[in-house]
């Protein structure tokens, strides 16, 4: 709901004029934003193959679970293959699209577009920033869930917490998605 919020106040302060006291008309203020598009293409395959090492480790985990009852059979050998750590390379290329927004707030501001320049910077902004620290919030998670599986908690317990924090990582890209679109197409 904060997104849609954001989204519906992006759309219509973009089209609101505002008054000049100097000349007491309207005007219309609305500045585009240089977007550094390139960087953010960048951040955007990282998010997406954090999607994809998430999902990854979602059927990693129920696999495992899957296969735990038959564990208990004498004589069933399952293997003992190391398990890839997909949810640790989750949190680094989600900790690689932090940096990269990081970068891409620096490079608006190299741009001369900062928060307060105008009322579309200040926009990109709080779209970003919310959506970064909705994805950090998701990296906590994703840490909770890996030491949750250090820890060697069940493996239904395991599964479901990688299987919610993969769905809410899915969601933080699909909402990114639609961020940068927004950001793009809605100037």
């Amino acid at each position: 709901m904060i997104f849609v919020s954001l989204t519906s106040a992006y759309v219509v302060r973009r089209g609101l004029p505002t008054l000049d006291e100097r000349t007491n008309t309207y005007v219309r203020d609305w500045i585009p934003v240089d977007l550094p598009i390139a960087l953010l293409l960048v951040n955007t395959l990282l998010l997406l193959v954090s999607s994809i090492t998430a999902e990854l480790a979602r059927r990693q985990i129920t696999r495992q679970a899957a296969l735990a009852p038959l564990r208990s059979i004498p004589g069933v050998s399952l293997g003992e293959g190391k398990a890839f750590p997909w949810l640790g390379v989750t949190v680094v290329l989600g900790g690689g699209f932090l940096t990269g927004q990081w970068m891409a707030w620096r490079e608006l501001a190299d741009r001369g577009f900062y928060l307060a320049t105008s009322a579309s910077s200040s926009f990109v902004y709080l779209l970003t920033a919310t959506h970064a620290v909705h994805l950090a919030g998701g990296i906590l998670v994703l840490l909770y869930a890996a030491a949750v599986s250090l820890l060697h908690q069940p493996v239904e317990a395991r599964r479901i917490v990688v299987d919610v924090t993969a769905w809410y990582w899915h969601f933080m890209f699909l909402l990114w998605l639609y961020i940068f679109g927004l950001l793009w197409f809605v100037r």
